[in-house]
């Protein structure tokens, strides 16, 4: 770190400043600063005599280290934050009523920074405001679903090279400006921890030079808060992140675990075992970042909505979050009586969340992008009220036929079935028979020929509408044709119809073991099979198809379940019904897919794989119908 700049600068923003209070403020002895300012004298830095003031050439000694942009990172979606989050992107929470990202863009104009990048992706469409508001600029990070932070830097990296940059984190608090126009080199803010941490702790020479960063520790500085590039330091880290970034595995890096790697020697390894002997293994060990400690409540990170409770008081009772008013108004409750709040794995429909209301767990389901299309909300409620009693399912607080918001029972150490495990796929396929034959009736059916129909046309649809994911199967007329094909002879076969879940994914079977909830209510139901969202009256053959496709299950384990439903070989009637549903249930969900990726929602290469049993088990379906073709 340059102490001279350091020094320079504080000179400019304090007129007048004496050595004392420039000692206190640098962290330095006063005779340490005595020194520099001898000489900065000497250099023509500060003028001499009484006057401390910076020169022109003091000045244009600055200009190399003068802060030339920000770069804020804001793409990521902030799990701990829900319910909020699935409203708003953490940085637009208000702390105070200042939102952060907008008290942190303020901060660095201040200082002078004006040119300032917010990386957006999750709800990028909410940021717009900002460069209105700030004339700043923003860039999309595709990859912020499937990737950390060390990836955003490698799309902003063209922004970072032969600049001078501010790093930060859209969802900080920062009390006091901590921003300037000029920095002495390149930095990572650190605060202090009394006790032990599970922070990233920073590791300093008696200079303040990082020399490693580590997991865990004791009455120790770690890294919290935002960060500064200097031109000099992103020519050596840049091309190691780019490097990086190119290497399986380090997906999920933060771009601190490339700097870690640096500092403690295993860049240069990792890099030379995936590349052979390229030039960025080469001295990337001598990397030079410094710390910069900030004083108690300076610098505020919050995990979650209890955090921001304890230091904003205003969101103990009125959090924003229209999840958060609708729990508060069904358990007629305060608030800050809800909980124990985090994120559950989000579903490929719904968004969940998980809180505690006078002891007991809970979880609230948000309807997913384009639900309102896909699912009817009222044939939903409709199946509730005829299973209400069975105990098959979990125990339902609250039910909106009209928006979908649900509201039930968590139970505490339950776990999802594993479709990998035999006595679980057993299990399920015991418990959907039960179901199957219970006698249990709805009002409404499953046409899955209907469902094809209605999700083509509303792929069809975006693609009116410009949408470049609308059908993109270079085949789709072809296999469409197929899987009409198949509905036709099942219309023919016009098998006795049964309630079927459809929706049958071993994530939705509950087992109870272990779980906290009464006796009564495990004897009701070792197993809970939930989310009714597609139930209707339908062939029951339908959910062996779909508990298959759901669980990527291969030929052979298809059909050790095809065995262990019946109880016995299947006959060819049997085969030729379970494996068309195969083939639909996948197109059906491709499209599906395809359709909530026109909205901006994507799961990898399920679309793929679903498509792929369309096509296959259309061929192992087809030549079976054609032999009962005489029968139909």
């Amino acid at each position: 770190m340059n102490r001279k700049v350091i020094l320079l600068r504080t000179i400019t923003e304090h007129p007048g400043i004496t050595q004392r209070e420039l000692a206190r403020l640098l962290g330095l002895s006063l005779g340490a600063v005595n020194g520099l300012f001898k000489e900065c004298i000497a250099e023509g830095y500060i003028a001499g005599g009484d006057k401390r003031e910076v020169t022109a050439e003091g000045f244009a000694f600055l200009e190399n280290f003068k802060v030339d942009r920000a770069l804020v990172l804001a793409a990521g979606f902030g799990s701990r934050f829900v319910p909020i989050t699935y409203e708003m992107p953490k940085g637009m929470i208000k702390v105070f009523g200042e939102r952060m990202i907008d008290r942190q863009i303020e901060q660095l104009r201040k200082a002078g920074v004006t040119d300032i990048t917010v990386v957006v992706g999750y709800m990028k469409e909410k940021f717009e405001y900002l460069r209105d508001k700030y004339g700043v600029k923003l860039l999309y990070n595709p990859e912020y679903t499937s990737k950390n932070n060390l990836a955003t830097i490698w799309h902003a990296r063209e922004l970072l090279y032969g600049k001078n940059c501010y790093i930060l984190s859209s969802d900080n608090w920062i009390r006091e400006n901590i921003y300037h126009k000029y920095e002495g080199g390149a930095w990572y803010s650190a605060a202090f921890s009394e006790g032990d941490t599970g922070e990233w702790i920073i590791k300093t020479n008696k200079k303040g030079r990082i020399t490693d960063v580590m997991e865990g520790g004791r009455n120790s500085w770690y890294m919290y808060g935002p960060a500064y590039f200097s031109k000099e330091f992103s020519e050596k880290f840049l091309p190691v992140l780019e490097r990086y970034y190119e290497i399986p595995g380090t997906e999920q890096f933060y771009w601190e675990n490339v700097l870690m790697d640096m500092l403690n020697g295993l860049a240069g390894k990792r890099i030379t075992a995936y590349f052979g002997h390229v030039k960025e293994a080469e001295n990337c060990s001598d990397i030079e970042m410094y710390i910069n400690p900030q004083p108690e409540n300076m610098v505020y990170e919050f995990e979650n909505l209890e955090e921001l409770r304890s230091f904003d008081e205003s969101y103990r009772e009125d959090s924003g979050s229209e999840a958060m008013k609708l729990v508060s108004s069904v358990f007629k409750v305060p608030e800050s009586d809800i909980m124990k709040i985090r994120c559950l794995k989000s579903g490929m429909t719904n968004k969940s969340w998980l809180f505690s209301v006078e002891g007991k767990q809970y979880i609230c389901r948000i309807p997913g992008e384009g639900t309102e299309k896909l699912i009817n909300r009222r044939e939903e409620a409709a199946v509730y009220e005829a299973i209400k009693d069975t105990g098959i399912t979990e125990r339902l607080v609250y039910l909106d036929p009209e928006t979908g918001y649900k509201i039930s029972r968590y139970y505490e150490g339950s776990r999802n079935a594993d479709a990998r495990n035999i006595a679980d796929v057993k299990a399920c396929m015991t418990k959907l028979k039960e179901l199957h034959e219970s006698g249990l009736t709805v009002p409404h059916c499953f046409d899955i020929e209907e469902k094809i129909r209605f999700y083509v046309g509303l792929c069809e649809e975006n693609k009116a509408k410009g949408s470049e994911s609308a059908i993109p199967f270079e085949d789709f007329p072809e296999v469409y044709k197929e899987e009409l094909e198949l509905c036709h002879y099942l219309r023919m076969a016009d098998r006795k119809k049964t309630i079927a879940h459809i929706d049958s994914v071993p994530d939705n079977f509950i087992f109870l073991e272990g779980a906290d909830v009464s006796e009564t209510e495990r004897d009701l139901s070792r197993i809970k099979l939930i989310d009714w969202e597609y139930c209707g009256m339908c062939d029951p053959l339908i959910d062996v198809g779909m508990f298959i496709i759901y669980s990527y299950m291969n030929e052979r384990e298809a059909e050790d379940l095809i065995r262990i439903y019946l109880g016995r070989e299947a006959d060819t009637d049997e085969l030729a019904v379970i494996y068309s549903y195969i083939a639909l249930g996948g197109f059906l969900w491709a499209l599906w897919g395809v359709y909530k990726e026109s909205l901006g929602v994507t799961f990898g290469d399920y679309t793929l794989k679903m498509y792929r049993y369309a096509k296959d088990y259309y061929k192992k379906a087809a030549p079976l119908w054609k032999k009962l073709s005489n029968r139909l």
